[in-house]
């Protein structure tokens, strides 16, 4: 469910683009992100950071889009707000001795200092390319294309295309997580009530 709420506004724009056009998703992606901290906030009595960052991107960059009516805007939007995720991801570690994953995961997951290493870099990684790749496909990709045929193809790389990208990492680390899981719980010493079982 949380899921869900979290891609709220991404969902909103994309369904605003398909019925009407990238000037109306991007007003729709703007409310539905004051909406979506806002509810955040009744509930929680708190803000969550990721909703916060991506408010103030997406009515910067959206306001621009919209003042200017210039669409040129709103396609940096994710670039931005992924390469902040990066950079707090990778950056974490400068001020902490933990990585931002293993300090937001790690009081449900149990790993070694290694693995937390490797999915923290991981993260980063993925958000400056994913980054990276939304510059080019918004735009370089298609020079030939019609404009009206390029913004189509860029708003189904932004909306299915980079969430079947973060699906696929999280299914990547899972595995990875549950087989590390499973090495630490075989290295565990055993319990005095263990050894009696046997």
């Amino acid at each position: 469910m949380k899921f869900l709420y979290d891609l709220f506004p991404l969902l909103l724009f994309f369904a605003a683009y398909k019925f009407y056009d990238i000037y109306v998703a991007t007003a729709c992606a703007m409310a539905a992100s004051f909406v979506q901290v806002g509810i955040y906030w009744l509930r929680r009595r708190r803000f969550e950071t990721m909703h916060l960052i991506t408010l103030g991107v997406v009515v910067f960059f959206g306001g621009l889009t919209l003042v200017l009516h210039d669409s040129t805007f709103i396609k940096w939007k994710p670039t931005i707000v992924y390469w902040i995720f990066a950079a707090l991801v990778l950056g974490a570690r400068l001020f902490s001795d933990k990585g931002l994953m293993e300090r937001m995961l790690g009081a449900q997951i149990s790993l070694p200092p290694r693995a937390w290493g490797l999915i923290n870099l991981s993260w980063g990684v993925f958000f400056l390319l994913v980054g990276a790749l939304n510059i080019y496909v918004a735009f370089y990709f298609g020079p030939d294309l019609d404009p009206e045929t390029r913004e189509k193809i860029w708003v189904y790389f932004k909306v299915p295309g980079t969430l079947a990208l973060t699906f696929l990492l999280v299914i990547v680390q899972a595995f990875y997580m549950t087989r590390h899981m499973r090495a630490e719980a075989e290295d565990k010493p055993k319990s005095a009530t263990d050894l009696a079982a046997n």
